[in-house]
């Protein structure tokens, strides 16, 4: 009987263990692994010599001011490694901007007017000229816009001209027409400027129809038009241009084409009107077969009606900005598919050693497209009065518009700016 008592005994106790086990077993299954982690990770004994240990490697906490980094400059300058000052123009702002009184100021402390440091912030208030006067052009002050314009150095800043005039075209593609009648009287005088805007722009137009830039390829066409409407561009680089948009038809390029023609159809029906209607005919190819979706045929029919009215709602020059004679402008050739150097190198700042010299080289050409009431001007502003300058300016703009003025190309090839 005792041994009996102890075998139940026994089992009573293993049965008891075994209900525990099972118990914690069900407890770790229904909580969460994240509970089990923290559970395991807070029982270790490492986690309590871990804790211990950073409460003893844990500093006071600082209350002093945060203090800004040094400049290395200004630390190299103490340790006594460099004893130059640092220059506004090369220092970590890059020269981004400086305002004009302190430009100005900064100009007449330089004693070496042919130094590197006069000719960068010469080129900089050059860049902020040009800039300024094209941001602010517009229909009624574009004659003036011009004389000011002509008044600083246009053959050293021809590839920032160039550059502005896109830019500025690029943002407001609505006064594409007046920046087009902007090159138009610019290009009368230095023709350089309006053939490299020209090539500049047929290349933008390559590279943006081979990417499928529908918007960039828009305004390069636009601004490509307005141009062969002001004679700047022959007008065969136009039929290139449909040419080439309407040979292999998609929806996108044949809405560049449509707002294309829209802008230079009424000069090309002047002009050319043999290759106008070989377009149109091509125009109704592509409607007939239906290449394109329907929104694109709706273009093309619209095209035709205004065809058939005569462009009369798409001039091909506005009133106001036909200010050059036909027989006075320079017209320029760029084939599509010829090679083209943009010439990016002219939109970035380089030493000149004859600085002095192409200064006064264009000086000379400055007088003869301005005549010389521009140079006594500074002298004569307080003995006159403001109607005599209206009509001094009135004039200039007359002479800078229609070209009465002897054409200044070779004394620009001679300069080499």
């Amino acid at each position: 009987m005792p041994q009996r008592e102890d075998r139940a005994s026994s089992s009573s106790g293993s049965s008891s263990s075994g209900s525990d086990n099972e118990a914690r077993k069900a407890s770790k299954s229904k909580a969460s692994p994240e509970d089990r982690r923290k559970r395991r990770h807070s029982n270790s004994p490492d986690n309590h010599g871990r804790r211990k240990a950073a409460d003893e490697r844990r500093a006071p906490r600082d209350t002093r001011p945060m203090v800004p980094a040094q400049d290395p400059q200004e630390m190299a300058r103490a340790r006594g490694k460099t004893n130059t000052e640092p220059e506004m123009l090369f220092t970590r702002a890059g020269g981004a901007y400086i305002p004009p009184a302190r430009l100005k100021a900064m100009q007449a402390q330089i004693q070496d007017k042919s130094g590197k440091a006069f000719q960068r912030m010469a080129w900089q208030s050059l860049k902020k000229s040009i800039n300024g006067f094209i941001n602010k052009v517009n229909i009624p002050n574009i004659q003036s816009i011009v004389i000011e314009l002509l008044g600083v150095n246009l053959v050293r800043g021809r590839g920032l001209f160039a550059r502005s005039c896109m830019k500025a075209q690029a943002a407001s593609t609505t006064f594409t027409h007046v920046y087009a009648a902007l090159v138009s009287i610019v290009n009368t005088k230095f023709p350089q400027l309006g053939e490299l805007i020209l090539k500049r722009l047929v290349l933008q137009f390559r590279k943006c129809y081979r990417r499928n830039d529908k918007q960039t390829c828009l305004n390069s066409a636009k601004f490509i038009a307005h141009l062969v409407n002001q004679q700047v561009a022959h007008e065969v680089v136009a039929l290139e241009v449909m040419t080439l948009l309407l040979e292999k038809a998609s929806d996108d390029s044949v809405e560049v084409a449509i707002a294309f023609l829209k802008e230079c159809g009424m000069y090309l029906s002047e002009v050319s009107p043999r290759g106008l209607h070989a377009i149109f005919e091509r125009l109704r190819s592509i409607l007939h077969e239906g290449e394109v979706e329907k929104r694109s045929q709706y273009m093309i029919e619209v095209m035709f009606a205004i065809r058939k009215d005569g462009f009369k709602d798409h001039p091909a020059v506005l009133e106001g900005l036909d200010l050059v004679e036909e027989s006075d402008q320079i017209t320029h050739l760029i084939a599509l598919d010829e090679e083209i150097n943009p010439e990016t190198g002219l939109d970035v700042f380089k030493f000149d050693p004859d600085y002095q010299a192409n200064e006064d080289r264009y000086k000379e050409i400055k007088a003869e497209i301005l005549g010389d009431s521009s140079d006594d001007e500074d002298g004569d502003d307080e003995d006159s009065d403001d109607d005599d300058d209206d009509d001094d300016e009135a004039v200039s703009a007359k002479r800078v518009a229609h070209g009465h003025d002897s054409e200044p190309e070779a004394k620009i090839a001679k300069s080499g700016q």
